[in-house]
């Protein structure tokens, strides 16, 4: 019996050694299989990205309200009582009637100065002589050689201004007395009417705007400083499109900020920056509505740039970009705007591809 168990102890023995060893194989054939698979696999891709010549700019963002601009109060002048009123939205054209006084049209004069006294003489100079003659220059009638200065501007054109006012249809006396026309900057279109028939002339009677389209946006008086008259900036309508427009004045009064009454301060003093867009027909479809102006502080023209996510921080300090073959290559970063920086270094230029995470 001792050796009948011995032999099936020693077979016993045997097979497990024969499992245990193909398990070894087949671990190690398992193994084997990972280990070629994994040799084989190709490198994983890496997103690249061509330096680029461009422009980068930093801007700013201002809230503004577009419209027809502020509105400037119209007083008249001279004596009697306001017969008729135009309706809002009237444009004032030169030589046209806007309102009446005594059942007389008062008609509009686009100048500087205005009537301050009566032209009925010729030895008359200045400026108020000057804003006559010009626009009856502009109507269309002759008025001899006028003077560069307008301080030296002589009444020497009554028989001009009698065939104005006859074709007008005033009575052509061939002079004119304050309140006969009104004197306004230049274009205007008629906001709101203050007055009621019946007021006296010499009054309030209205409000006016440009004729175009302008945005009002009240810049921080901190930061109102990076902003010029005359500088192209963008403005973006509420749907998002962005159309160019430029600035065509920055106010000199400050809003807000005053604590003059014990009061805590509303915000911070502000100042209104005047922008109309380059084409009036951008915001044609718009009345009135909230946009944005965003105005672009610093500009840096035909610089190299690269996305923010091809920079690698080095160690030492300072920055690299990894070649397409995978060579760090130290750069020198100038103007960061957006998600883009500018870049210069030994081989760097137009063209050549670094590795980019973005």
């Amino acid at each position: 019996m001792a050796g009948k168990s011995r032999r099936r102890a020693i077979a016993v023995s045997a097979s497990v050694a024969v499992v245990v060893l193909l398990g070894i194989g087949a671990y190690v054939a398992i193994d084997h299989g990972r280990g070629t698979a994994e040799a084989a696999a190709p490198p994983p891709a890496v997103t690249t990205v061509a330096v680029a010549k461009t422009d980068l700019s930093n801007t700013r963002t201002f809230t503004g309200t577009l419209g027809f601009g502020t509105p400037e109060p119209l007083k008249g002048a001279g004596a009697g009582v306001v017969t008729q009123l135009p309706d809002v939205g009237t444009v004032a054209q030169r030589g046209k009637p806007l309102y009446s006084v005594n059942g007389v049209a008062v008609p509009v004069f686009f100048g500087d100065t205005p009537l301050f006294r009566k032209l009925d003489n010729p030895d008359l100079t200045g400026p108020d002589v000057a804003t006559v003659a010009d626009n009856l220059a502009r109507l269309g009638y002759s008025v001899g050689t006028r003077a560069k200065d307008p301080q030296k501007a002589k009444f020497t054109f009554a028989d001009a201004l009698k065939r104005w006012e006859k074709k007008a249809g005033l009575p052509d006396t061939g002079t004119l007395d304050v309140g006969q026309v009104v004197v306004l900057p230049g274009a205007a279109r008629v906001n709101s009417v203050t007055a009621q028939l019946g007021d006296p002339a010499a009054g309030p009677l209205l409000t006016t705007t440009p004729t175009a389209k302008v945005v009002v946006a009240p810049v921080d008086a901190a930061e109102v400083g990076s902003v010029k008259t005359g500088m192209a900036v963008t403005m973006v309508r509420p749907d998002g499109k962005e159309v160019p427009a430029k600035v065509t004045s920055v106010s000199t009064a400050v809003t807000g900020g005053d604590t003059s009454g014990g009061g805590p301060a509303q915000g911070p003093p502000k100042i209104n920056v005047t922008v109309e867009p380059v084409n009036a027909s951008d915001v044609g479809d718009l009345d009135s509505a909230s946009v944005q102006v965003k105005v672009a502080t610093e500009t840096h023209a035909g610089v190299l740039a690269v996305p923010l996510g091809a920079l690698v921080a080095l160690r030492e300090g300072g920055y690299a970009v990894q070649l397409q073959g995978g060579k760090l290559v130290p750069v020198k970063t100038g103007m960061f705007a957006r998600d883009q920086v500018e870049i210069s270094g030994p081989g760097i230029t137009e063209g050549v591809r670094v590795v980019t995470t973005s």
